[in-house]
C-alpha cells in the first residue's frame, strides 16, 4: 500500500436525518461543497485578525510592551490548545446522537465568537487606558474567543472527515472549505484597512451567520450505532495510541510552527524591516493569500498523479526557497516583497488542502471512521494552536531580548528580525520536509497505524 492510500470505510446504517456517507461513486458536487465549505469562510476570516492583526494592533494602538504581549498570547493559546481534545470528544458525543446535536453546538459557539471577538479588539474605555486591567481583559476575552471558535472548527472539521470517500473526493472536501477559507482571509486582509475595524467586525458577523446557515444545508454524515463508545474516558487519548497519527502529528507540528513564525511577525517585517507604507499591506497579505486559493487545483491535480504525501512535500520545499529569498530583502524592495508573499501563497496551498485529506485517510485505515473523528481532530487543532502559541511566546519576547522593538531602525535589531521571520521558518521547515520523506513518503505503510 502506498504512502498515502487508504482502505474503504465499512459501509454503516443509515439514519433518518442523515444521508448516505459519500463514496467515490456518490461524489461530493459543488453544491455540497458550498453548503459544506461556506462556514471556512468566517472561520478563515477571524483568525487572521486574531493571529496576526491582533499582536500588532495592541503592541502600537494600546501601547502593550511585547514581553506582556507574548505572555499574553502564550496563555491564551495554551488554553485554547488544551481544550481541543476535549472539544473532540464533545463532538464525537453529539454525532453519536445525530447531526442536528452538532448543528445546535455550532450555534452556540458561532454566538460566542462572535460577541468575544467584537468585545476583544472594542475594550471599554476605562480598560484601554489601565495597563494590568487590559492585559485581563485581553486574556479573558481571547480565551472566550479561542474556545468559541475551537468548538465551531472542530466540529466542522470532523463532519467533513466523517463524509467519507477516496483520497482524490477527501481533498476535493478539505479543498472547499480550505479554498472558501482563504476567500474569508482575503477579505480580511483587505477589510481592516479599507474598511476599519468596526466594518470588518460587520462583515464578519454576517459570514458567519451565512456559513452556519449553508452547514445545516450540508450533506450529513451517519452516526454509528457503536458510536457511543467515544463516551468512554479512553476514547480521548486513543488516536494518540496510534504510530501513524503520532509520525503525522509531529510533521504537522513542526511544519506549523515554521508557518506560525512568519505569521505573526510579518507586519513588523513589512512596517520595519521593508520600510513599506501602511496601504501596501493589504496587497502584500491578498497576494499571499489569493495565491493559496488559486494554487488549490493544481495541488489536487498533484495530488491525483503523486498522492497526498509526495505532494505536500513538494510544498514545503517551495516555502524554504521563497523564505530563503525573502532573507535577502531590505527597506524598499516591496515588489520582491510581493512576489516572495504570492510564491509563498502557493506553498500555503499545500498546507491547508493536503495534511486535513492525509488525517481523514488515516481515520478511514485504521477502522475508526464515523466513530473518533472528533476525538482526532481535536489532537490535531491542540498541535495547530501550540504552534501558534510557541511562535508568540517565544518569538516576541525573543526579538526584545535581542533589541528589537515596533518602529526600530537599528541594524541590529533589524537582523535579528529577518533571522526570526526568515530563517528559523526554513529550518523547521526543513525539519518538516525531513520527517514527511521519512515517516510518510518513504515507508511502504506510509501513515498507517
Amino acid at each position: 500500500m502506498t504512502a498515502t492510500s487508504a482502505a474503504p470505510a465499512p459501509t454503516a446504517p443509515a439514519r433518518p436525518d442523515a444521508p448516505a456517507r459519500l463514496d467515490a461513486a456518490s461524489g461530493f458536487s459543488a453544491r455540497d461543497g458550498l453548503a459544506y465549505g461556506l462556514l471556512g469562510l468566517p472561520l478563515a476570516f477571524v483568525a487572521l485578525p486574531l493571529y496576526i492583526i491582533l499582536p500588532n494592533h495592541y503592541a502600537r494602538e494600546f501601547g502593550v510592551p511585547l514581553a506582556t504581549l507574548g505572555a499574553i498570547l502564550l496563555g491564551a493559546r495554551l488554553f485554547d490548545a488544551l481544550i481541543d481534545p476535549l472539544l473532540g470528544r464533545l463532538a464525537d458525543r453529539l454525532f453519536a446522537r445525530s447531526a442536528q446535536a452538532v448543528l445546535r453546538l455550532g450555534a452556540w459557539a458561532a454566538a460566542a465568537l462572535a460577541a468575544g471577538f467584537a468585545l476583544l479588539f472594542f475594550p471599554p474605555e476605562r480598560v484601554r487606558h489601565a495597563p494590568l486591567a487590559l492585559g485581563v481583559w485581553a486574556g479573558a476575552m481571547l480565551m472566550l474567543t479561542y474556545a468559541a471558535y475551537s468548538a465551531l472548527s472542530v466540529s466542522h472539521q470532523s463532519w467533513g472527515a466523517r463524509l467519507g470517500g477516496d483520497e482524490a473526493q477527501r481533498a476535493r472536501i478539505v479543498a472547499w472549505r480550505e479554498g472558501l477559507g482563504l476567500v474569508g482571509v482575503i477579505l480580511a486582509s483587505i477589510t481592516p484597512v479599507a474598511l476599519g475595524l468596526p466594518a470588518t467586525t460587520a462583515i464578519f458577523f454576517i459570514a458567519l451567520l451565512g456559513g452556519w446557515l449553508a452547514w445545516r444545508r450540508a450533506p450529513r454524515p451517519v452516526a454509528w450505532p457503536d458510536a457511543a463508545a467515544t463516551s468512554s474516558v479512553g476514547a480521548l487519548w486513543q488516536p494518540l495510541q496510534s504510530r501513524g497519527f503520532r509520525r503525522l502529528l509531529a510533521v504537522f507540528m513542526l511544519n506549523g510552527i515554521a508557518s506560525a513564525v512568519p505569521a505573526t511577525l510579518v507586519l513588523f517585517f513589512i512596517q520595519d524591516r521593508l520600510q513599506a507604507p501602511a496601504r501596501l499591506e493589504p496587497l502584500f497579505l491578498g497576494s499571499y493569500f489569493l495565491a493559496a486559493a488559486l494554487s488549490i487545483p493544481l495541488w489536487l491535480a498533484l495530488v491525483r498523479r503523486f498522492g497526498l504525501a509526495r505532494s505536500w512535500l513538494v510544498g514545503m520545499v517551495l516555502a524554504v526557497a521563497v523564505f530563503a529569498w525573502a532573507w535577502q530583502l531590505g527597506a524598499g524592495q516591496w515588489a520582491a516583497f510581493a512576489v516572495v508573499c504570492a510564491l509563498s501563497g502557493v506553498a500555503l496551498g499545500a498546507d491547508l488542502a493536503l495534511p486535513g485529506a492525509l488525517l481523514a485517510g488515516l481515520i478511514q485505515a485504521s477502522g475508526q471512521s464515523g466513530q473518533r473523528e472528533g476525538a482526532y481532530f481535536g489532537w490535531w487543532n491542540f498541535a495547530g494552536k501550540l504552534n501558534l502559541a510557541l511562535a508568540a511566546g517565544l518569538a516576541l519576547p525573543l526579538l526584545g531580548v535581542f533589541g528589537y522593538a515596533p518602529g526600530s531602525r537599528d541594524a541590529g535589531a533589524l537582523d535579528a528580525l529577518g533571522v526570526a521571520y526568515c530563517v528559523l521558518p526554513c529550518l523547521l521547515k526543513l525539519l518538516a520536509a525531513a520527517g514527511a520523506w521519512w515517516f510518510l513518503v518513504r515507508p511502504v505503510e506510509g501513515v498507517l497505524p
